[in-house]
């Protein structure tokens, strides 16, 4: 908004060519998201706890949960309005893949509403039942996969990092496989959301580290240069994910142990697809699985104990998801999120060093 307003005026104001910088208009966009959430938070934790949404907690999980119980949740709506209003107001509006990407945030965050809705109102902890769930993403999925698909921008390949001619054409199957990626990044942060701020600090190494591929993506030189899928328009994304990570930076403040507030699974759900959208469109689809290891370690941790106990009647966890594990054998809470936050940080850094090895 303030791109197409402001922008035009540089002809007369030199000043204003700065916003014609994606870079500039990312900072922007982030200090926006961060101020945004951390003065709007508190009033909106007060909504919540006027409104009774109080978490409820699983009768077989860690006892120590127990305290939580009434603690504030759907604080993913904070997170959602910090991440829609800043991308709006500092990005390229005319960009096809801004809208690609907010749109299906915010139909995942509606799914999100509807299971948390269920959770708070009706006091059950298990919300949606999985199919409904699982139902209401695929649908969402496949559409955001359809349209980039159509939009002809992004080319429907998989490329393999540390390889420059590795790629494997997808053709049509590209949208079931889109699809695929999108509802399994979905659900993985949203077992990750376990643990106060636990989510939240992978969430925000991951999507800094789309930030800088989505840059490199839209820049035709650097692309070129990196050896990398020049995607035009791409860029662009770069405005969203600073208002990603800098959303989760602010609700942090209230998230971190012990947490004044959770994100639940309007949070969860919607940021787990944001992601995986950035990925699609900028052809990191690998990449993300091994930036967001985190997400990938806790859903790989859930369907290992499945497999494990309906085949030998035996559980590989103390209990699944794998952070439950680790409470189980004695971990204090911050321990575990501070360690899982350093194996986030150290897997950013590992993706980002593939730029230069191809």
């Amino acid at each position: 908004m303030l791109y197409y307003f402001l922008y035009p005026l540089h002809v007369k104001h030199t000043f204003f060519n700065v916003f014609k910088y994606i870079t500039f208009r990312t900072f922007g966009a982030s200090i926006t998201s961060v101020l945004l959430c951390m003065l709007i938070g508190p009033s909106y934790i007060r909504l919540l706890q006027r409104k009774q949404m109080g978490q409820s907690i699983r009768e077989d999980g860690p006892k120590t949960h127990l305290t939580k119980k009434g603690t504030p949740t759907m604080g993913g709506g904070l997170i959602l309005l910090a991440i829609v209003l800043p991308t709006l107001l500092w990005a390229d509006l005319t960009n096809k893949n801004i809208w690609i990407a907010l749109v299906s945030t915010v139909l995942f965050a509606v799914v999100g509403y509807v299971d948390d809705y269920r959770k708070v109102v009706k006091k059950n902890s298990k919300g949606m039942s999985g199919k409904q769930k699982l139902a209401c993403q695929t649908l969402i999925a496949f559409a955001t996969a359809y349209f980039i698909y159509m939009t002809r921008e992004t080319p429907p390949v998989l490329k393999f990092p540390f390889f420059k001619d590795w790629s494997l054409y997808l053709g049509a199957f590209f949208i079931p496989f889109a699809t695929f990626v999108i509802v399994g990044a979905s659900n993985a942060v949203n077992l990750t959301d376990g643990l106060d701020g636990l989510a939240v600090g992978p969430t925000i190494t991951t999507s800094a580290t789309f930030l800088i591929l989505a840059y490199c993506a839209g820049h035709m030189k650097i692309a070129e240069y990196l050896q990398i899928p020049y995607i035009a328009g791409a860029g662009e994304l770069a405005v969203f994910c600073g208002s990603v990570a800098a959303a989760c930076l602010g609700f942090l403040w209230f998230n971190t142990y012990p947490a004044q507030v959770f994100m639940g699974d309007v949070g969860s759900l919607s940021l787990g697809a944001a992601l995986a959208i950035v990925a699609v469109i900028t052809k990191n689809e690998i990449l993300l699985a091994l930036c967001g290891g985190v997400f990938v370690m806790e859903a790989l941790s859930v369907m290992a104990q499945v497999v494990s106990f309906k085949v030998t009647g035996k559980r590989v966890l103390k209990m699944a998801p794998i952070h439950h594990h680790f409470e189980l054998k004695g971990w204090a809470e911050p321990k575990v999120i501070v360690r899982f936050w350093i194996i986030s940080i150290l897997l950013a850094l590992i993706t980002l060093s593939t730029l230069k090895l191809r």
